[in-house]
């Protein structure tokens, strides 16, 4: 039986490339830094984990290594299948090597993007086409899973930008999403983040589409780079297709009728119906696609109602432009109910980059509370400039607190929700181990 070794993951994604060899007959092994409610799926599904690491595992009979690039080159694990002259590859490189025979429909962001994936796989699986898909989320119509396998022609993926890692993928269909500055851990600026995208603009198989978000000034950049290729151009109402030959046609949107009630939601959908229209499906097979959709896990997730009746919701917005957008939102529409926001920023070199956004991007919370800073490729330096305590200050709001780490953080929701029954959304709200806190909190 052959082998893999999955180093120090923790990130969902990596569960559907060790679902993926768990069907092809390989032992899976895999090292994480914490136990999770993923660590226990997979070990009921016999993946051989274990907590932080060991490199005594990592022998000459492991055919194949991954390891995700938020991981440093001297973590034991991998330093010594490197040395030892494993095969060793980054997720990316694992995720084409599985998809690089499909017809590839890859969904790029700076946000939304496994919406939009979502919408788009979940599309394709209820077609005649049948879908392979990885996502970034668990979604019900795959078996509470983040992936699906199959012998479609045809794969839907998330494409990260991080260290330029989509630029492994030679798609069909191109998605973006939208253009906003992140990672600068790794992009100098604005203008070498968009040099990504123009990038893997190149990357797009010949007679095939560039689907552009038009709201979004760096994605109209990408018009016209290339001239074997067609382009969609997504607007609210209605997108345009412009040809090789330059023919424009217009095509509008239909009455789509989603149960998911925000607005960012609804232009992901389109997005998707766009895709379906590419590919020639049932126009009423898409509608129907796309209106039974009820969201998926941690993507403004409303998880049950807390033991004095509040909401309790779960969202994985960690860029401050997605985080004041989806905070307005559900003020927007919630104008009577308070706006209780625990949040964990991830990364301390992302919140040093954008702290001048993340000072404004909580007005409309009632109360903010940051309990910690999770840590991801971090430098001592970085931990050394700002941590919550400092970031905190840093904030413009009238009713916040650093609230120091995870247990503090429950007991004052527990406090919170008794003191202030039926009135109030309680927010948790991004990636870390803040989402833990959904079973701990008392509900219904």
């Amino acid at each position: 039986m052959k082998k893999i070794y999955l180093i120090w993951i923790w990130w969902i994604w990596i569960s559907a490339i060790a679902r993926y060899y768990k069907k092809m007959w390989w032992k899976v092994l895999w090292s994480d830094k914490y136990w999770s409610e993923l660590t226990d799926k997979l070990k009921s599904e016999w993946i051989d984990i274990i907590i932080w690491e060991d490199e005594k595992r990592i022998t000459n009979y492991i055919n194949l290594v991954v390891y995700t690039e938020a991981i440093p080159r001297e973590q034991s694990e991998l330093s010594k299948s490197l040395n030892i002259w494993i095969k060793t590859i980054n997720y990316s490189e694992s995720l084409w090597e599985i998809a690089n025979e499909k017809k590839l429909i890859a969904i790029a962001w700076s946000h939304w993007k496994s919406t939009t994936s979502s919408l788009t796989a979940i599309m394709l699986k209820n077609s005649k086409l049948w879908v392979n898909a990885v996502i970034w989320t668990l979604l019900k119509e795959f078996n509470n899973k983040n992936c699906s396998y199959s012998d479609s022609d045809y794969f839907v993926i998330e494409a990260c930008e991080y260290k330029r890692s989509f630029l492994k993928y030679t798609p069909y269909i191109w998605v973006i999403t939208n253009i906003d500055l992140d990672h600068l851990d790794y992009y100098k600026d604005l203008e070498d983040y968009e040099s990504a995208f123009k990038s893997f603009l190149d990357n797009i198989k010949s007679w095939w589409y560039a689907i552009l978000n038009w709201n979004c000034d760096s994605s109209k950049k990408l018009l016209w780079l290339r001239n074997d290729i067609n382009y969609i151009i997504i607007n609210e109402n209605n997108f345009y297709l412009i040809d090789i030959n330059k023919t424009t046609t217009n095509y509008n949107y239909p009455n789509i009728k989603l149960q998911v009630p925000w607005e960012h939601i609804l232009f992901d959908a389109k997005i998707a119906y766009t895709i379906g229209k590419i590919l020639n499906l049932n126009n009423d097979e898409i509608l129907k696609s796309l209106e039974n959709y009820t969201g998926v896990r941690r993507r403004s997730e409303v998880i049950w109602k807390t033991l004095n009746w509040n909401i309790l919701m779960s969202d994985y917005w960690h860029h401050p432009t997605e985080i004041k957008y989806t905070l307005d939102a559900l003020k927007e529409k919630n104008k009577d109910t308070k706006l209780f926001v625990v949040f964990q920023p991830h990364q301390y070199s992302r919140t040093l980059n954008l702290i001048e956004w993340f000072k404004n991007c909580f007005s409309s919370a009632d109360y903010l509370i940051i309990p910690n800073i999770y840590e991801s490729r971090d430098t001592k330096e970085d931990k050394e400039k700002i941590n919550s305590k400092k970031l905190i200050e840093l904030i413009n709001h009238s009713n916040k607190k650093d609230w120091e780490n995870m247990e503090n953080t429950l007991n004052l929701i527990n406090d919170y929700d008794l003191k202030n029954p039926n009135s109030s959304i309680i927010l948790l709200l991004w990636a870390g181990n803040v989402d833990d806190l959904r079973y701990k909190i008392k509900l219904k």
